[in-house]
C-alpha cells in the first residue's frame, strides 16, 4: 500500500478505536494524569499521520515540494517511495490535508483569541468588584482575591500571573482545612497549565466535530483535569477534606438531586465526591511506567511507517 494511504488508514483506525477503548476503561479515573498523557499521545499520533501523509502526497504532486522533502535524503531514498505511482489523486489529497491543517490552526487561534477575550472580561469584572487598594502594585499576581458574594464559589483565572478568586459565602461555609484544600485544587490547575490543554482540546473538537477522537478528547480532558486537581489537593489535605469542600460549595446548586443540572462540570461533581470517598487503588508502579512508555511511543509509529521505504533503501 502507498505510504500516505497507509498513514491515513492508521490515523482513521486510531481516531475511531482509541475513544472506545479509553472511555470504557476504568483505570483513567485512578490515574488521571497518566490518562491525560495517553490522550495527548493518541491525538498527536492522529495529527502526525495527517501531516506526514500531506507531506508525501505534496512531494508526489509537485517537484518543488519533492526537492525540499528529500533535499538531505541519501541517494536511492526518493526512488524507494515510488512517488510517480501515486497517480492524480496525490495533489487533491495534499490540498485537502493542507486545508485541514490550516483549519486546525485557525480554530486554535480562534480559541486562544476567545479565551483571552473572556479572561480580559473576567479580570475587568474582578477589578470592578475588588478594586485595588491605594499603593497596591498594579500587577500583583498570584494572590488570593476575595469577592463579596452570596453563592459559595472558588475559581482561578489563568494567565501569566494566575489569580485565585473566592467568594465571602465560600469563606463562611468552608471550615478549616477545607479552604486550604480548595485553594490547593485551584493551584493544581494553575501549576499544570490545564488551561492550554483545554484550549487545544476545545479547538480540535470545534473544528472537527465529526471526528470521534477529538470530541472524546475534549470531554475527557475537561473531566480528567478536575480529577487530577482533586488528587493534588487530597495528597496534601486528605480525600475527606476535599470531598466535604466540594459538597459545601455545590450543595445549593442542585447537583446532588436526581434531576441535577448546571452543565457537565456541575453534573460531574457527585462522581468526584464518590471517587474521593471511595477511592480505587492506584495502578501498580510498574504498570504506570509501562503505560506511559507505550503511550510515548504511539506518536513514533507514524514516523516509522513513513520512513520504512527510505530505511529499506539504505540497507
Amino acid at each position: 500500500m502507498l505510504v500516505p494511504l497507509a498513514l491515513l488508514a492508521m490515523g482513521a483506525v486510531a481516531a475511531a478505536l482509541a475513544p472506545r477503548v479509553l472511555t470504557r476503561s476504568s483505570w483513567p479515573d485512578r490515574e488521571p494524569v497518566l490518562a491525560l498523557w495517553v490522550w495527548q499521545c493518541v491525538v498527536a499520533a492522529v495529527l502526525m499521520c495527517c501531516v506526514l501523509a500531506m507531506a508525501l502526497s505534496a512531494a508526489a504532486a509537485w517537484q518543488a515540494v519533492r526537492e525540499h522533502v528529500f533535499a538531505t535524503a541519501p541517494h536511492g531514498v526518493e526512488e524507494a517511495y515510488r512517488l510517480g505511482a501515486y497517480g492524480t489523486w496525490a495533489a487533491p489529497l495534499a490540498v485537502l490535508l493542507a486545508c485541514g491543517g490550516a483549519w486546525t490552526g485557525a480554530m486554535l487561534l480562534r480559541e486562544i483569541r476567545d479565551a483571552r477575550l473572556r479572561l480580559r472580561m473576567r479580570r475587568a469584572e474582578l477589578r470592578t468588584r475588588a478594586p485595588r487598594l491605594p499603593g497596591e502594585e498594579p500587577d500583583a499576581g498570584g494572590r488570593l482575591v476575595v469577592l463579596e458574594g452570596e453563592r459559595p464559589d472558588a475559581w482561578w483565572l489563568p494567565g501569566a500571573t494566575p489569580q485565585l478568586v473566592i467568594t465571602t459565602a465560600a469563606l463562611r461555609r468552608l471550615r478549616g482545612r477545607q479552604l486550604d484544600a480548595v485553594l490547593a485544587h485551584e493551584q493544581g490547575h494553575a501549576r499544570a497549565r490545564h488551561d492550554w490543554l483545554l484550549h487545544c482540546a476545545d479547538a480540535l473538537a470545534t473544528g472537527f466535530p465529526r471526528v470521534p477522537v477529538f470530541g472524546a478528547f475534549r470531554d475527557q480532558v475537561h473531566r480528567l483535569v478536575e480529577l487530577a486537581a482533586d488528587d493534588v489537593a487530597s495528597r496534601r489535605y486528605g480525600r475527606m477534606t476535599i470531598a466535604l469542600a466540594l459538597v459545601e460549595l455545590n450543595e445549593d446548586r442542585g447537583v446532588f438531586t436526581p434531576d441535577a443540572s448546571g452543565g457537565p462540570a456541575r453534573a460531574f461533581v457527585p462522581q468526584r465526591v464518590q471517587r474521593l470517598l471511595a477511592p480505587a487503588p492506584r495502578l501498580p508502579w510498574g504498570r504506570r511506567v509501562r503505560t506511559g512508555a507505550v503511550a510515548s511511543l504511539v506518536p513514533v509509529v507514524p514516523l516509522l511507517v513513513a520512513f520504512v521505504p527510505g530505511l529499506a533503501a539504505l540497507r
